[in-house]
């Protein structure tokens, strides 16, 4: 198993998230919470977790994009991971000018 790999050899999520992001948008900024063990029993909740997670990406590449169009720039990304067991997807997409962190 290579290090940053889940059980059985796969990759994390938040890991296959974190890549994906990085290599298409060059984020200045890039944080990815799973938040899914605040979500255990809830519709979309899965024992083994990582269906709930919250991500702050900002880049350059947002400049010029409405709030709607810089989500569906990243759910087009992850629409692998979206298609799958990932739930919720909590979304800020800014600029570095509108980064006051």
């Amino acid at each position: 198993m290579v290090d940053g790999d889940g059980p059985g050899g796969t990759m994390r999520r938040i890991d296959t998230i974190r890549q994906t992001l990085e290599g298409a948008l060059l984020p200045e900024r890039l944080d990815i919470v799973d938040e899914s063990d605040q979500h255990a029993g809830h519709v979309g909740a899965h024992p083994a977790g990582e269906t709930h997670f919250r991500v702050t990406i900002v880049a350059d590449t947002f400049a010029g994009l409405s709030r709607i169009e810089r989500h569906r720039k990243v759910n087009d990304l992850l629409a692998g991971e979206l298609g799958g067991t990932l739930h919720a997807l909590s979304l800020k997409t800014l600029t570095p000018d509108e980064d006051i962190r």
